[in-house]
């Protein structure tokens, strides 16, 4: 959704300009993973990882994959496996600066 004005940066920002929230999408190229081992990988607070979580998924971002004994895990949608270029992008532009 892009916002009165057409400002697709600004739109994209609402939706994963916050912190942890592409640090998170990240993570996810690889695979599911439950919300222990993004955690444990990030070393996000846990308060913040579950905000994050909740956001991205109400976003369309992600989802939450069920698990065996009530687990869930959480995989990237298509959506949010369309992020892969400009985070890589930014992972380059950042290591350069």
């Amino acid at each position: 959704m892009t916002p009165p004005g057409g400002d697709g940066l600004a739109a994209a920002l609402d939706l994963v300009g916050q912190r942890w929230a592409l640090l998170i999408v990240r993570q996810l190229f690889d695979g599911a993973k439950r919300y222990g081992d993004l955690q444990r990988e990030l070393g996000a607070p846990t308060n913040i990882l579950a905000t994050r979580l909740r956001e991205l998924q109400a976003a369309g971002i992600l989802y939450r994959i069920p698990l065996a004994h009530n687990v869930l895990a959480y995989a990237l949608t298509e959506r949010g496996l369309r992020l892969k270029e400009p985070i890589d992008a930014l992972t380059r532009w950042g290591s350069e600066n």
